[in-house]
């Protein structure tokens, strides 16, 4: 039995360390497909199509101006969102953390001044992390008291702040710091998708109707492969965008609605409104685009990925 457990855990290793392995190959994935709907779309058809014939100022012109610009803009939140994900840390335990009550199982009797007033305190609740109620959670992996929503990641390697997933597509975990840009990455990925496959779809169509088409094989095939990568990647991402955005409606992560019990309640949903601010902050003008206000970075703890305000009224036994 105890060969058996150890052949299980090399093996969740070794799966780990291959999604690490991954990291670079696709951030390559992701700028390859950027790389072929460009060329399919700008240097291709539109791009020659601002000087088609009737000249600049036609119709035809007008449109493939109007999907350039519109295509580049999308664009450039998209990649701006998407290296904002990846390269933004999504929060992890400060070593000076230290929890006032246990927030995540609602106790609301604050913690004795000799559970953390010295080095011995803390060492009893490492040696005995399995006690019945110890006013903490803690995490077996890292050694280290763990935060409300805070969770441990086997790829990472550590406990990650209000973690949502780990995303082989952004190389990254998802968690408190990043998760705004992370919905940002998706919604202008569903977005930009939508509108190469819709500008697209023209030649698409010519192509199966067996009609004359102006091109190298090369550009035909480029752009046939580009329409049905952006079409398969809107419908996915569509899905994952949906899903996401009635988490954040609720005020929860992935791992909280797959782990959390069914019930009508959950501690942290304070309304549709200020769920969301949470999330994207409450300037509306910095919603869609990856950053966050000097003031909001400064007044709401919960960018901070450590306190969340949640309803105190709630008997903590229903979740």
């Amino acid at each position: 039995m105890h060969r058996s457990g150890a052949v299980m855990a090399w093996n969740v290793f070794k799966f780990c360390t291959a999604l690490r392995g991954l990291g670079s190959i696709m951030i390559l994935l992701v700028l390859g497909v950027v790389v072929v709907t460009y060329y399919a779309v700008v240097v291709v058809n539109y791009g020659p199509s601002l000087y088609a014939a009737g000249g600049p100022g036609g119709v035809d012109s007008f449109t493939a101006f109007a999907v350039l610009i519109l295509f580049h803009l999308l664009l450039g939140m998209l990649l701006w969102s998407y290296f904002s994900v990846v390269l933004t840390d999504p929060g992890s335990v400060p070593s000076s953390w230290r929890p006032v009550i246990d927030e995540e199982m609602g106790d609301t009797v604050p913690l004795t001044g000799s559970e953390f007033g010295g080095s011995m305190g803390l060492k009893q609740l490492t040696v005995h992390p399995d006690q019945p109620n110890p006013g903490v959670r803690y995490c077996r992996k890292c050694n280290h008291l763990k935060p409300p929503r805070c969770h441990h990641c086997s790829v990472c390697g550590r406990c990650v702040l209000k973690m949502d997933h780990h995303c082989v597509w952004v190389v990254n975990c998802v968690g408190a710091l990043n998760y705004k840009f992370f919905l940002l990455f998706l919604l202008y990925t569903f977005l930009e998708t939508t509108l190469v496959t819709l500008s697209l779809l023209p030649h698409f169509i010519a192509f199966f109707n067996d009609e004359e088409i102006p091109g190298t094989p090369g550009s035909l095939a480029s752009t046939f492969l580009a329409f049905v990568l952006n079409l398969a990647f809107a419908l996915s991402v569509l899905g994952f965008l949906i899903m996401h955005i009635s988490l954040v409606a609720g005020n929860t992560t992935t791992i909280e609605a797959y782990e959390k019990k069914t019930t009508t309640k959950w501690r942290y949903d304070l309304g549709r409104k200020k769920n969301f601010e949470q999330v994207f902050g409450t300037y509306k003008k910095y919603w869609f685009i990856p950053a966050y206000s000097e003031e909001d970075l400064r007044k709401m703890p919960v960018l901070q990925g450590l306190n969340y305000p949640s309803k105190p009224d709630l008997d903590a036994q229903e979740f």
